[in-house]
């Protein structure tokens, strides 16, 4: 499934790897990486793949699933799909409360101790997933676990993970996507080390120049 699911995103764009000019993050962070899985949304052969990769993986993974949960925002409409494709109850989550009406941060019914799946399109260091998993657990969930659609599989991700408890399963994963790029002629040989390196270490910028 990861290499499935690699190919179509490199198919249709929605991950861009440019180590020779490398994307900018908010953080000031340079990144040969960047991660849109919103357009898997409007690119239908692809987005029937991921959404049914969900439901296989949330089967598999997380089988006494009751409520799926996406976050928000590129959460909420892939948690609408395998919500509908599993016959299941469905809602999301916000960024924060609202300020108004009910002043919600949880949309759709949830019943304490009901066993959730959060839906989550990109891992990279795990904060919005896991601020998204204790919003819930605080509502009185049990929570499963997440499935996602693809991470980086960085160490600060991981050990975030491992420090509250939480199940992640992805779709794809960066090591993944680099063989599939290098073998499709995406990216050179040689740049899969130099993007490996920059996820082991995104802040250090010697992966630019393949420095160790």
């Amino acid at each position: 499934m990861k290499t499935e699911i690699a190919k179509g995103l490199l198919s249709i764009e929605a991950v861009f790897l440019r180590p020779e000019e490398p994307f900018t993050w908010a953080s000031g962070i340079k990144s040969p990486i960047y991660c849109d899985n919103r357009l898997t949304l409007t690119a239908p052969e692809v987005r029937i793949k991921v959404e049914e990769g969900l439901v296989a993986t949330i089967k598999e993974h997380f089988p006494e699933c009751e409520v799926v949960m996406g976050t928000s925002t590129a959460g909420i409409a892939h948690a609408a799909i395998v919500g509908h494709l599993m016959n299941m109850p469905m809602g999301y989550v916000r960024g924060s409360a609202k300020d108004h009406g009910r002043t919600n941060q949880i949309e759709g019914k949830l019943i304490p101790g009901q066993k959730v799946v959060v839906v989550e399109d990109l891992v990279s260091t795990g904060g919005s997933a896991v601020d998204t998993v204790e919003v819930l657990r605080a509502a009185g969930a049990d929570v499963l676990g997440i499935a996602s659609i693809f991470t980086y599989g960085m160490k600060k991700g991981l050990d975030r993970f491992a420090e509250h408890n939480v199940k992640n399963v992805s779709l794809c994963d960066l090591d993944a996507l680099v063989e599939v790029a290098a073998d499709t002629g995406y990216i050179k040989a040689e740049d899969k080390e130099r993007i490996l390196q920059f996820r082991d270490n995104p802040s250090d910028e010697g992966w630019m120049k393949g420095d160790k």
